[in-house]
């Protein structure tokens, strides 16, 4: 009889050792000792007026709020540099070479005045998104096949990026054809150079943070924004590298698992977004609180991703009462909640800062926080009783 008590231990021993490589990852990736919130918005830069108006307005809604040690909400922008010169375009007569208009030209004075105020009041933390959210040759080349790209094209100054058909908003592919191309790395260098000694223009310091457009980007282009000064790549988990026949982000080879702290082999670190709260869809807060909760519980950073049509469109006054509402209900339920930027909380992660938990007991709790959220292992754990033993420790030394 004494084999039907070996049996459990024997089978919970082979559970994990089968999914022993993410369980390995789970435990090697950084615990944070608080609940750390962060807004991340993208597709900020050029567009209509209006814009600057929506940004005071977001301004207005962060200084309310202050952490447990007196920190203002910091909302992320992932900022697009400029958009097509239509004028130029149409003057040479819709051929190559591409004209661009940036961010500094005129025309978008308003709204790089509201961005600056934020950063200089602690509420906005600017981030890379792109020189543009496109391949500009791919656009034109998209332009000429399709009349619907051609009239965006011409329809500057303030176009809206949201509006270009999801594969043409990946920058780092050719995506004029499907599935997509990849871009020759000569000229991958030279643009990645070109965007990040705007970015310096502007703001003074070459960007820390880079968020793909799409999350779609290769080695070739980690690599040019690590030579770039890059510390920083915000991921939603994972790479994808292209686009596919039916215009999806493909991963390929490179669909990897990454994780908060790890760092690529050109040395960028790596933050996770996996939660979104785009009110304009219908998320109210709840959902982003119950995403606070969950990461908590995990020892990991909350990193909301959220665009700026929540927030510019016909839903922009119910979003920022749902923003407003996610803020005081986030410090309600978690009075010892930081507010940070992304590339402070890489620099927390790099240089194993104080935020980051030692005490084992803690980790362990985390760990089977993350467990949970690998589904065939933790099916297979609560039906063997493993789950139950693990829960058990967990509340315990919790």
């Amino acid at each position: 009889m004494a084999w039907l008590l070996l049996a459990p231990p024997l089978v919970w021993v082979a559970l994990i050792l089968i999914f022993l490589r993410p369980l390995r990852a789970a435990w090697r990736e950084p615990t944070l000792r608080h609940p750390v919130l962060i807004v991340e918005s993208d597709d900020w830069g050029p567009g209509p007026a209006r814009h600057a108006t929506a940004l005071h307005r977001l301004a207005k809604c962060l200084l309310k709020y202050r952490d447990a040690n007196g920190r203002l909400p910091v909302m992320t922008l992932g900022l697009t540099l400029s958009l097509p010169d239509s004028q130029a375009i149409r003057a040479a007569g819709l051929s190559l070479p591409y004209h661009s208009l940036p961010l500094t030209a005129p025309v978008y004075a308003d709204i790089l005045a509201a961005i600056r105020e934020g950063i200089a009041a602690g509420i906005f933390a600017p981030q890379l998104h792109g020189m543009a959210h496109y391949w500009p040759e791919a656009l034109m080349r998209a332009g000429q096949a399709d009349p619907q790209v051609l009239d965006w094209i011409l329809a500057g100054p303030g176009q809206e990026t949201e509006s270009l058909p999801s594969p043409l908003q990946s920058r780092w592919v050719d995506a004029s054809v499907l599935p997509s191309r990849t871009l020759p790395e000569p000229e991958i260098r030279a643009a990645v150079a070109e965007e990040i000694a705007l970015y310096t223009q502007i703001f003074g310091d070459s960007p820390a943070v880079v968020v793909p457009p799409t999350f779609v980007w290769t080695e070739t282009v980690e690599a040019a924004w690590a030579r770039g000064g890059v510390a920083c790549v915000v991921t939603p988990g994972r790479r994808y590298i292209g686009r596919d026949a039916a215009g999806k982000p493909t991963a390929g080879a490179m669909g990897v698992a990454l994780r908060n702290g790890q760092t690529g082999a050109a040395g960028v670190l790596y933050l996770v977004r996996d939660d979104y709260f785009e009110p304009a869809y219908g998320h109210a807060a709840e959902r982003a609180l119950d995403a606070l909760r969950d990461k908590t519980a995990q020892g990991r950073p909350c990193l909301l991703e959220t665009h700026r049509f929540n927030f510019t469109g016909e839903h922009a006054a119910a979003a920022l009462r749902e923003l407003d509402r996610l803020f005081a209900e986030a410090l309600s339920r978690h009075t010892d909640l930081r507010f940070t930027s992304s590339a402070e909380l890489a620099e927390q992660y790099r240089r194993h800062g104080d935020w980051l938990e030692t005490r084992l007991a803690r980790r362990f709790a985390a760990l089977v926080a993350r467990a949970r959220r690998l589904p065939r292992f933790w099916k297979l754990a609560r039906l063997t009783g493993l789950g139950l033993i693990l829960s058990g420790l967990s509340n315990r030394l919790a």
